[in-house]
């Protein structure tokens, strides 16, 4: 019994300090426009790549991905990894859009920014896939972009995947 405790303690600290826990995020884009191009983006600033990219066929597309917890703070979460964009307090994951997707002939080029922020600890404690659903369409009927989703959806939050 005394082993299977150390066993679990090594696993859950590296070198005397907690370990970074993993988080499973799933992103739904509900019904965006067919015909469009979106990728989750990976990396920042000019080295980024796109990733899962979609073509849209009028039907949900889903993400699925993992983000870093750092550790330190019990109430509110703060995130890290490649998919994760914005100073602490302000991550977000970006989907990327169009030509900034890598499409080639097309009007659009956006990127939808989905926030962090509503992510608690004790969701992230629950060690579940947290899912987001977020309208692939805006008010002009193109891709939804940047949080202009979220003025139509201000009761939006993330959820614990079923």
């Amino acid at each position: 019994m005394k082993k299977e405790r150390s066993q679990t303690a090594t696993r859950s600290k590296v070198g005397g300090k907690e370990a970074p826990q993993e988080v499973a995020l799933r992103i739904i884009l509900q019904q965006p426009p067919a015909g469009v191009d979106f990728a989750l983006q990976k990396g920042r600033g000019s080295a980024y790549e796109t990733v899962q990219k979609q073509r849209s066929k009028g039907a949900d597309l889903e993400f699925d991905f993992t983000v870093i917890v750092k550790t330190g703070n019990e109430v509110l979460p703060d995130f890290a990894g490649p998919f994760v964009q914005g100073p602490s307090g302000e991550r977000f994951v970006y989907i990327d859009i169009g030509t900034c997707a890598g499409q080639a002939n097309t009007p659009w080029s956006r990127r939808l920014k989905i926030p962090l922020s509503g992510v608690t600890r004790q969701m992230v404690d629950a060690q579940a896939v947290l899912l987001a659903r977020v309208p692939g369409t805006g008010t002009d009927g193109g891709p939804s972009c940047a949080y202009a989703w979220r003025r139509s959806n201000p009761s939006w939050q993330w959820q614990l995947a079923n």
